[in-house]
């Protein structure tokens, strides 16, 4: 295993798509968002897409609903600037059917009739090769210069459960076309997917669950040959008490009397003892929770991939948190 730690350049050079995924309660979409900020901290221009249609990145960003087209939504440190975009797979639709097969009415008609979710919902494949291919196309896509419009585009993408699935739209839509328009925009779509430029990063929290999904998913799309990113730790609490205070709030055989004195020193006199039993017991909480996040990150150690680590923000999540957030991403290398 491999831990970012100090401040360096990046660990994704050459990465220019980047997939951020995890259990749901993660913070995936917060962590995604913060990546795309950190990504284009010093003048970048980075893509932020969304593909399931929970407006997040709006709530985030704390503007109005994202339409189906590309907003900026971000100034970035040193001028950069973050782009977004929800996918909506109807709007999608229509535009892939316009794209490959000169079919823009016959798509609005489709719309109306309904058809539109009776195709995606017989055919999930199809669905998932439209949204990934509106991403990869917004990656390979240039200026009359022959520069890309965009340095980097980070999708929050679908939860750890199906990401493998999403992303390998070659085996989805094998059943539905082996030759035509849907067949080689597969292949093109998974010409980026597979390639050096894309990496897909894993969101957890140190808890049992979403460590194992993680380690689920790697193990799922190394089997598939997809490429793996890192590992971003969210919300980690960091300890407050010293190994021995850890210790005894473990063991129940924290000072309280001394607890008592201190919270008197504080000029909270009234009450005092119910207070000091009340900090004990959130104590021996803390030295539970702390004792759980060093067991899962030893599981994590058997993930040879680089990771980060993100705290647990004081005071909720905001967008000066994002902002603190991407930061951090940058010093331990992320972007």
């Amino acid at each position: 295993m491999v831990d970012r730690v100090s401040a360096r350049d990046t660990d994704w050079d050459g990465v220019r798509l980047h997939v951020v995924t995890g259990k749901g309660g993660t913070g995936k979409t917060t962590v995604a968002a913060a990546l795309a900020l950190a990504l284009a901290a010093g003048g970048r221009k980075v893509l932020l897409v969304e593909v399931e249609g929970r407006q997040g990145i709006a709530q985030l960003f704390d503007c109005p609903p994202l339409p189906y087209e590309e907003r900026r939504v971000a100034v970035a440190p040193d001028g950069g600037e973050v782009y977004a975009l929800a996918i909506d797979t109807e709007e999608a639709l229509i535009e892939y059917l316009e794209m490959f097969y000169n079919l823009k009415r016959a798509g609005k008609a489709m719309s109306k009739l309904g058809v539109v979710d009776f195709v995606t919902t017989i055919a999930p494949g199809l669905r998932d090769v439209i949204l990934t291919g509106k991403t990869s196309e917004s990656v390979r896509r240039k200026e009359k210069d022959g520069s890309f419009i965009y340095d980097a585009v980070v999708m929050d993408a679908p939860p750890t459960g199906r990401i493998t699935k999403f992303l390998n739209v070659n085996d989805e839509v094998s059943g539905l076309a082996k030759v035509g328009p849907v067949r080689n925009h597969a292949d093109t779509v998974m010409k980026v997917v597979r390639s050096p430029e894309t990496a897909v990063h894993f969101v957890t929290l140190l808890e049992e669950m979403p460590v194992q999904e993680t380690m689920d998913g790697v193990h799922d799309l190394t089997e598939v040959g997809l490429p793996v990113g890192g590992v971003i730790v969210n919300m980690e609490h960091r300890p407050v008490l010293d190994e021995d205070g850890l210790a005894a709030a473990a063991g129940g055989t924290l000072d309280v009397e001394e607890i008592v004195r201190g919270v008197k020193a504080a000029g909270l006199e009234h009450g005092a003892d119910a207070i000091a039993a009340h900090l004990a017991v959130e104590a021996a909480e803390h030295a539970r929770r702390t004792a759980l996040q060093r067991r899962e990150k030893e599981r994590l150690a058997a993930v040879d991939r680089p990771r980060y680590t993100l705290p647990m923000l004081a005071d909720g999540m905001d967008l000066a948190g994002l902002y603190d957030l991407a930061a951090a991403l940058r010093d331990q290398g992320a972007a």
